[in-house]
């Protein structure tokens, strides 16, 4: 029996889908291996057990939300889903679909784990010092994650056993079996010469939303300070979940929007995206409606 390439998944939703498929793109632009390994996506709309959940109450950081498969981030819980697919054998590397490659992924692939099972990086900021694990990237040995059932954990959250921020930061996990890689892998909001994995982490600076609604919920903690964490409470009981919430800022760094958009440019040249599915994109406000103009001025990258 053939043992199956090693794989980057990108788990996404019909809100990420184009930054999936950017993202895709520059994992296999930019390796010198990309036969080696194979790229696939974990979208939420192939898993039946996530819709049935709509509207329903989770624990989440110790307090109760409803679930909204329509929130811009429900991808989340399937970040989970890498060992199952792959039959818990062999190596994965999960992304998020904000997530581009600089560098090439082959050489995360095949690291030295020493004994670690999963590999990642911390957190920044307070969610960093209270111990939380960024899991938007993670190196995978999947026969050493066989307790990993995404949808018997997912439903969890539901019977209040499994509160979200705990799973999705690695809090449940065996701490000697997590190993930490550099910053460079998954690099927040930061690109220089040394970045490999480019994240796009702040929601409201992604560069492919500039000037659009955001449509995505604050996140709140289950703290009486700041207040405005019990600001964003009331204002989502009294005008929705996305009232008030502003617009998408642009990045403050060009260098990410033109990197970005220098992807977008050559995925329409080689036909892995279209113009028309970029104007579908822009007309579900998925896309900042300035695209197509960034697109045809955006400079070349660099081979």
């Amino acid at each position: 029996m053939t043992a199956q390439k090693p794989c980057v998944f990108i788990h996404t939703n019909h809100k990420q889908w184009l930054g999936a498929l950017v993202s895709k793109f520059s994992f296999e632009r930019n390796s010198r291996h990309a036969a080696e390994f194979d790229v696939r996506f974990i979208h939420t709309k192939d898993y039946p057990f996530m819709h049935r959940r709509e509207g329903e109450l989770y624990l989440r950081d110790g307090d109760k939300r409803r679930w909204l498969n329509d929130d811009l981030q429900s991808f989340t819980p399937l970040r989970f889903m890498p060992p199952e697919l792959m039959g818990y054998e062999g190596r994965a590397v999960v992304v998020d679909p904000d997530v581009f490659a600089v560098g090439d992924v082959w050489e995360l692939l095949n690291r030295d784990m020493h004994g670690a099972a999963v590999m990642c990086r911390p957190k920044s900021g307070s969610k960093g010092k209270r111990g939380c694990l960024a899991t938007s990237v993670m190196l995978l040995d999947c026969a050493r994650l066989r307790h990993w059932q995404v949808e018997k954990q997912f439903a969890e959250m539901f019977e209040f056993t499994r509160d979200y921020m705990d799973w999705v930061c690695l809090k449940l996990e065996e701490r000697d079996t997590i190993g930490l890689f550099e910053n460079r892998w998954n690099d927040f909001d930061h690109l220089d010469s040394d970045t490999r994995l480019l994240h796009n982490t702040k929601r409201k600076t992604q560069p492919w939303k500039t000037g659009l609604r955001v449509d995505y919920r604050p996140a709140d903690t289950f703290q009486l300070f700041p207040p405005k964490h019990w600001f964003r409470r009331a204002r989502r009981a009294i005008f929705g979940d996305y009232g008030f919430t502003g617009r998408y800022k642009a990045h403050p760094d060009p260098k990410q929007e033109q990197f970005f958009f220098g992807l977008v440019r050559e995925c329409l040249e080689s036909g892995v995206v279209t113009e028309a599915m970029l104007r579908e994109e822009m007309n579900n406000n998925h896309l900042r409606h300035d695209a197509l103009e960034l697109v045809r001025r955006v400079p070349s990258l660099a081979a």
